[in-house]
């Protein structure tokens, strides 16, 4: 379906003593690409927030290919998998400058209302830019 890609190098302190990327620093890598993802579609989650509707992530699954380092360009390609419902899920994929696979992962989302604290339809302003899409 609807894919984004964003790109950005490992920093520093995201590396542990052998200059490998962190494993713990990847859930932040795919909330950039989730967070982008929604931008290039037109949809800002800050505004989203501000109206009621927030979206923890339930399930995370994450495979480590090869590893990341210390300055190394990276490219996420983040891509969403079906058509939201009250659930929304992406898959993810790292590459390298070298175009090698790094990491694939997948994550589901639930669109909760704020007020209520309970799961919920997603906006209509997203599901109609979804359409626009296709």
């Amino acid at each position: 379906m609807l894919s984004s890609t964003i790109q950005f190098r490992v920093r520093y302190s995201e590396t542990d003593q052998m200059s490998y990327a962190y494993h713990g620093n990847y859930a932040q890598y795919l909330e950039m690409g989730r967070i982008e993802w929604l931008r290039n579609l037109g949809v800002s989650y800050k505004k989203m927030e501000e109206t009621g509707i927030m979206l923890p992530v339930i399930n995370l699954n994450i495979n480590y290919l090869k590893s990341a380092k210390y300055d190394d360009l990276l490219t996420l390609k983040t891509t969403l998998v079906n058509k939201p419902s009250v659930k929304i899920d992406f898959s993810y994929e790292i590459y390298n400058e070298q175009h090698e696979l790094l990491t694939t992962a997948n994550t589901t989302l639930v669109f909760i209302n704020m007020k209520t604290n309970k799961p919920t339809r997603p906006p209509k302003y997203l599901l109609e830019k979804l359409e626009k899409q296709h």
